[in-house]
């Protein structure tokens, strides 16, 4: 049980579509982007509430089916146009090619920003199967994700 609460996360239908689309784009390798929303509370306490404003699909730099790092020019793009809206880069999504969508031990030792939302995106079956989590101190918590439409 985790000692956190992890976020509603809303996704309209269409970046949903985008997210997946991205994913199986970028296969035989693992896909990344980066997810951008409003967040709230003072600077040292800050949370993201939990709804997507924009979906930046972006290079794996690692070029890995097994890893995945944004490439900084899509971070800095991403990062530049969510400020311009008034927003913040809130998560981070990538796919796992063969795997459940959970965090691997290497997701979470790499999950550097407590506030963060880490989506994974599972192309293992015939259906896609996205689930989001809050990972802090190498402590994980599902957030649920919710579809509207748009």
């Amino acid at each position: 049980m985790s000692s956190f609460a992890a976020p509603l996360l809303r996704l309209t239908i269409t970046q949903h579509e985008r997210i997946v689309a991205h994913c199986y784009a970028g296969l035989p390798d693992e896909a990344c982007g980066l997810l951008a929303g409003p967040v709230i509370g003072p600077l040292a306490q800050r949370e993201a509430t939990g709804f997507v404003s924009e979906v930046y699909p972006a290079v794996n730099a690692d070029a890995s089916a097994r890893t995945y790092t944004v490439d900084g020019r899509d971070y800095l793009r991403a990062s530049r146009d969510s400020e311009a809206r008034g927003d913040e880069i809130i998560g981070v999504w990538h796919s796992h090619t063969h795997t459940d969508p959970y965090p691997s031990p290497t997701d979470v030792s790499s999950a550097v920003d407590p506030m963060w939302v880490y989506m994974i995106v599972s192309l293992r079956d015939d259906i896609p199967t996205l689930r989001a989590f809050r990972i802090r101190a190498g402590e994980i918590a599902e957030c649920q994700v919710v579809l509207d439409g748009g």
